[in-house]
């Protein structure tokens, strides 16, 4: 499963846009990440077997989703899924969901355990731990780094972008086809104005919303009664650690999450344990509900 069909579902202030792999009767939800789109989901997908479809959206304020307005936020990404499920007439479903997609997953999951079977994050779904009086929009700047520049410039051509992304501390040593085609499929506009097709004003409320009140990802949290599969990467947004999600924030969660399972992938960073392909086949394998033989908890 490689090129997915596109459909368009009718949500508050317009249509979303969702990609689909596979013709299978086991429907798969996919959430991207912040700055992302859901070709990020491609790569999982190909590791599904023919029995499955991996369905996920564009979130509003970005792709094809990019002109649909505010509010955005965890509760109104969820609301948004939940209509997707809603459409294909879907669930319980595995939600799969990378970054901040996580965070969306388990909203979806509290509010509509209807819809949701169980979980697999995807280094993401715990909120951090944030100074008080912290500036939002400098520490997103901090963390998301080039993901988040990039959304204020315009490129002369799509090789200039991709060399945008090339020289991204995450991505150079597992640049692939896979990340090509997610760039590609970024980029609006026309030579020497291609821009991205991601919202900063989207990034940006979502960011506060995750980040500085996270109360509402906090009570979805404690209260989930599906199974829940935290899976993490060792380095972070940057190809640096301490990982984003560090093995102290998992310890707090455990005691409230009950069904919750942790499994660390080795040598991966917040990007190549979804982009690469070891990291890819392995999430693609707990979708599936193989368990995991490595390090885990």
């Amino acid at each position: 499963m490689t090129a997915p069909d596109f459909f368009d579902v009718g949500v508050d202030g317009g249509e979303l846009r969702v990609a689909r792999w596979g013709n299978g009767s086991r429907i798969v939800l996919g959430m991207h990440g912040i700055t992302a789109s859901c070709i990020s989901l491609a790569p999982i997908a190909r590791h599904l077997d023919q029995g499955f479809s991996l369905v996920a959206p564009d979130l509003r304020g970005r792709g094809g989703s990019a002109f649909l307005p505010g509010p955005y936020g965890m509760a109104a990404h969820a609301a948004d899924c939940s209509a997707v499920l809603e459409h294909l007439g879907a669930g319980p479903v595995v939600a799969v969901g990378e970054s901040m997609g996580a965070f969306v997953a388990v909203v979806l999951a509290a509010a509509r355990p209807d819809l949701v079977e169980r979980l697999v994050l995807v280094d993401g779904g715990l909120p951090l731990p944030v100074p008080e009086g912290m500036d939002v929009d400098g520490l997103l700047d901090a963390v998301l780094g080039p993901a988040l520049e990039r959304l204020r410039r315009t490129f002369p051509s799509r090789h200039a972008y991709l060399e945008f992304w090339r020289a991204h501390p995450a991505l150079g040593e597992e640049w692939n086809e896979d990340v090509e085609a997610y760039l590609h499929y970024d980029l609006t506009g026309t030579e020497p104005l291609l821009r991205s097709r991601v919202s900063e004003a989207a990034v940006r409320a979502d960011g506060g919303d995750s980040l500085i009140h996270p109360d509402v990802v906090v009570s979805s949290l404690r209260s989930l009664r599906c199974p829940v599969h935290l899976m993490r990467a060792t380095r972070n947004l940057l190809n640096q650690v301490p990982p984003l999600i560090p093995d102290a924030l998992v310890e707090t969660w455990r005691a409230t999450l009950s069904g919750l399972t942790d499994e660390v992938v080795e040598d991966t960073n917040h990007y190549t344990i979804a982009f690469g392909e070891r990291g890819a086949k392995i999430i693609a394998e707990r979708v599936r509900g193989q368990e995991a033989s490595g390090r885990g908890r």
